[in-house]
């Protein structure tokens, strides 16, 4: 499989590791903001169920990621509805949303990594989350990251190994990821 790959891999100026995404969405930044914000319409594309406490140092609880463990996380900033920015499981997740003026919505996501060597895998499991929100903002079903097996992973984590991101860290429910 050839992958389409959308995500860059930085240096963010404070030296940190990072993979960035951007998207257009014909949708209104209210509506991208509860894409973003709202628990059920989270839960059908990102990885976990993420309840929220929409405030700086307000505790995120994750639920139902199957290659993670129920944890807490916190907000670290929020600005409704053009900014929310979360740890998660020792990464940060920033999530921006710039209204355009067709109505439309540019959606940044940069996940800030805790080890460099993390970006392929990282990568690969944005391009299928983000290819779920992607269907879910045009009305189309799409299992993305609760696909289980059948999600298209390891072509994007095989293509952005190609791309020369940094690889090597363990891969959830493999042999090398336990």
């Amino acid at each position: 499989m050839t992958a389409d790959l959308t995500g860059t891999f930085l240096t963010l100026d404070d030296g940190r590791p990072a993979i960035r995404f951007r998207r257009t969405y014909d949708h209104p930044v209210d509506r991208v903001w509860h894409f973003v914000t709202d628990p059920d319409e989270l839960a059908g594309w990102f990885p976990a169920r993420a309840e929220m406490d929409l405030r700086p140092g307000g505790a995120v609880a994750f639920t139902g990621d199957p290659a993670m463990a129920d944890h807490p996380g916190r907000i670290i900033a929020v600005d409704p509805p053009r900014h929310l920015s979360f740890d998660w499981g020792g990464d940060e997740l920033h999530f921006d949303l710039e209204p355009l003026d067709d109505g439309r919505t540019r959606f940044t996501l940069t996940n800030v990594l805790v080890a460099e060597d993390t970006a392929a895998r990282n990568g690969a499991g944005w391009e299928v989350c983000l290819s779920a929100l992607d269907a879910r903002a045009q009305g189309t079903p799409f299992e993305g990251p609760h696909a289980g097996p059948t999600a298209p992973w390891q072509g994007f984590y095989d293509g952005y190994v190609a791309a020369g991101f940094p690889s090597g860290a363990p891969i959830p429910g493999t042999a090398s990821g336990a």
